[in-house]
């Protein structure tokens, strides 16, 4: 069993930043893979970004890429994603979730553990 929860939501203005964190407990969070995805009402999960046990290896959503980017302390048991450059579009929900898949790690039904969620709203 893996407990997520996720803080750093806010409103923030279009251009600005936030800093998401996702705190982990239960089973050893160095053994998995990590990722963070987005939900707006009406609509599926989407992928933003993944990181690997190491913290060795990233992937984004191109529509996140370059500005976006997420890092791992497993030390101290925490999945972390930077957001720049925000835009209105990135208004949503935003889950950490783990994986122990080796692959699809871009597809939300890949991933066994999740958090309760933290809302991001960009103004524009």
């Amino acid at each position: 069993q893996v407990q997520l929860v996720e803080s750093g939501g806010g409103l923030v203005q279009a251009g600005g930043s936030l800093r998401l964190s996702c705190a982990a407990s239960g089973r050893t969070f160095s053994s998995f893979a990590m990722g963070w995805f987005r939900q707006v009402p009406g609509a599926e999960r989407e992928f933003v970004a993944t990181i690997t046990w190491s913290g060795g290896i990233t992937a984004y959503a191109d529509s996140v890429k370059g500005r976006f980017t997420i890092s791992r302390d497993n030390a101290k048991n925490t999945v972390f994603l930077q957001m720049n450059s925000l835009k209105p579009e990135d208004t949503a929900v935003y889950y950490c979730a783990s994986t122990s898949a080796a692959r699809h790690r871009d597809q939300y039904q890949y991933y066994d553990y999740w958090g309760q969620g933290t809302q991001v709203t960009v103004s524009s």
